[in-house]
């Protein structure tokens, strides 16, 4: 089993490749983002909560995302046998370490965070062009520009927190999607023998 945090700023390629690393390890995908999506297209309570806070651009509180991603791991008994690949989680160090607990109660561990690293100007590009093709309406100039600096502020010391422990792997997420796939690919190979 091999648990993989996926991890970069919004628009840095985490969906994307995410996708290929389900298709070559059969990993779990568990991307919170989807999963506040579906809440939120639902008009659930937890969706309403969360739609208050991702269209001012800032984080969900970490005791409600902890409790939404023990559900997911709970109610998916496969993620805990072939490994999980979690994106979008963590995103702040409080979260790591909840993140740590939750897999130690259920005997297993993070093995690879693997960095997604891009410049600013590249990713507001990506986010623009993304929310021209698909319609998200958080992809607007202002709500990015507010994404990226609560990135910046929040989630970008887990790159330290993990290098500390030894799991960060970063990887130039600019080139083409099979390069940065292959650099992943031999990051997690690394990891899993």
């Amino acid at each position: 089993m091999t648990n993989i945090v996926i991890f970069g700023a919004p628009g840095s390629g985490k969906g994307t490749q995410s996708e290929r690393l389900i298709d070559q390890y059969g990993l779990h995908h568990i991307s919170t983002g989807d999963v506040l999506r579906s809440h939120m297209a639902r008009g659930t309570e937890l969706g309403k909560i969360a739609e208050s806070f991702i269209s001012q651009g800032q984080l969900i509180p970490d005791e409600l995302m902890i409790n939404i991603l023990a559900d997911v791991l709970d109610s998916n008994p496969a993620a805990t046998q072939k490994g999980v690949i979690f994106d979008g989680f963590p995103r702040t160090i409080p979260q790591a370490k909840a993140l740590n607990e939750l897999l130690a109660k259920r005997g297993t561990e993070v093995h690879a965070v693997i960095g997604l690293e891009v410049d600013d100007e590249e990713l507001v590009d990506r986010l623009i062009k993304r929310g021209q093709m698909s319609g998200r309406s958080d992809d607007n100039l202002e709500t990015i520009n507010k994404r990226l600096t609560v990135y910046h502020s929040q989630t970008s010391p887990l790159r330290d927190y993990y290098m500390t422990e030894g799991k960060y792997k970063a990887i130039e997420g600019k080139g083409s999607i099979d390069d940065i796939f292959n650099a992943i690919k031999k990051s997690i190979d690394q990891v899993s023998r």
